[in-house]
């Protein structure tokens, strides 16, 4: 990629990567906000899930958004409203005595803005980059939300040694520079942007769906799962390392990053190998999936905590094998019309299996411990590996949305060739053209010489 290139997928970058320090970040002072604010467990656990829940709601009507009026609008606003939930936040728990429910506003303000972000940021690297550049550049993007799950614990630890609600102020110190960094550096494709009705456009993407149903269910459920399972294990982790370890705070948070390091290096490889090649992409998913199944179906047999943390860093490495692939499929699976709802759908998706992943295996924790956790979710690994198989493509299609969006310069090139050829007679226009001619000119011929036989010369 050129200098330009990296400049723009920098800036790009910075949105998911902000995203996941929503959550993450805030993971390692909850304990003691907890016990300033005199709240119980379950009400400190809606610091986390009232940040979630809005933004699952209101992705898809971000997406929905960034196809009418274009990505950056969408995105800059969204990154802004997210730096100011986290001021409403800050402010509150700094000033006021009884400040739950003004902190629980701030989160749920920061879980709308979060809706604008990565998946739409998602979409907009789809429209900027084709072919190869495609999945190098959406291999980039999750690589910066892979980054964003390793520094987040420890960044949040670091940070609640100045004070718990300092994290809060955080935020809006990383937004503001990444909202000016998006408007100012990225350029948008000049598209005309069609302004269809509610209904007419649900109907458009309902028609994708129709076309595509069952590839992209499978694509949706795979990557929910992958990130489900992913921060599943990473639940149980960090509870396991306490326990067994008796690590805490920031050691913790850097053991807790293995395998999401591991994860977030995958998918960057993983991005610069898949380019176009849809027979490969499905081959890594399935051998991604098939990593996951083996390592979840191993765990339970290991009782040293380093060795369950080297195979949940092969997790790791399944789960970013899998998700780059699914981005560039899914991304190239619409127009740049549609693609703001179909990612946002997706990243929507993702956002529950996230939200899922740490209550799930809480409760199947109390199922005769790790073997039912760990089997359990081996199966649904399994069974997904069989859906991708049936069902994700083996090949590019004949016909993709990528036609409607191709380079301009290639139209020229084709068409200077096709003009080649007809002028030399190469093709078939040229060969029609050239019979054409031919008859003609025969006629031509037989005209002349039956007027030479009716007035002959003296």
């Amino acid at each position: 990629m050129k200098g330009k290139s990296l400049l723009v997928l920098a800036a790009l970058g910075t949105v998911p990567f902000i995203m996941v320090l929503g959550n993450s970040m805030l993971i390692p002072v909850l304990p003691q906000m907890q016990k300033e604010l005199g709240i119980s467990q379950f009400q400190a656990s809606l610091v986390i899930s009232l940040f979630s829940i809005p933004a699952g709601i209101v992705i898809p009507f971000a997406g929905f958004l960034s196809d009418r009026i274009g990505r950056k609008k969408v995105i800059a606003p969204a990154l802004i409203i997210y730096g100011i939930g986290g001021i409403i936040a800050g402010i509150a728990a700094l000033l006021m005595k009884n400040a739950y429910w003004l902190i629980i506003s701030g989160r749920i303000l920061q879980g709308i803005g979060a809706a604008g972000t990565a998946p739409v940021a998602m979409a907009l690297a789809g429209d900027l980059f084709t072919g190869k550049e495609r999945s190098k550049a959406l291999g980039y993007i999750e690589a910066s939300n892979g980054m964003g799950k390793v520094v987040s614990p420890v960044l949040g630890s670091l940070i609640g040694l100045i004070a718990w609600f300092a994290t809060f102020f955080m935020f809006p110190v990383l937004t503001v520079p990444a909202a000016l960094a998006v408007w100012l550096l990225i350029k948008e494709p000049s598209t005309q942007r069609q302004v269809q009705g509610i209904g007419q456009y649900l109907s458009s993407v309902k028609n994708i769906f129709a076309n595509k149903a069952a590839y992209l269910l499978t694509a949706f459920l795979t990557g929910s799962l992958a990130l489900m399972l992913l921060f599943g294990i990473l639940f149980f982790l960090s509870d396991y390392l306490e326990t067994s370890l008796k690590l805490f705070g920031a050691k913790k948070g850097l053991v807790l990053a293995i395998p999401v390091l591991f994860m977030s290096t995958t998918s960057l490889a993983t991005g610069a190998v898949i380019k176009k090649k849809v027979p490969l992409m499905k081959k890594m998913v399935i051998g991604g999936l098939g990593l996951i199944t083996l390592s979840l179906a191993l765990l339970p047999f290991f009782r040293s905590p380093w060795a369950n943390v080297a195979i949940m860093a092969v997790t790791g490495i399944g789960v970013g094998s899998i998700l780059p692939c699914l981005n560039t499929m899914i991304t190239s699976s619409a127009s740049i019309t549609q693609r703001g709802m179909i990612t946002s759908l997706y990243g929507g998706v993702r956002f529950f299996g996230v939200a899922a992943g740490p209550p799930l295996f809480g409760v199947l924790d109390n199922f005769d411990g790790r073997f039912v956790m760990f089997w359990s979710s081996a199966a649904a690994a399994l069974i997904t590996g069989v859906l991708a198989i049936l069902f994700l493509p083996s090949k590019a299609p004949e016909q993709t949305a990528e036609e409607s969006e191709q380079d301009p310069k290639q139209h020229h090139i084709r068409f200077g060739q096709v003009l080649l050829e007809t002028i030399t007679f190469r093709n078939s226009i040229g060969r029609l053209v050239t019979k054409k001619l031919i008859k003609n000119q025969g006629r031509n011929q037989e005209n002349s010489d039956s007027k030479n036989d009716e007035n002959p010369s003296s």
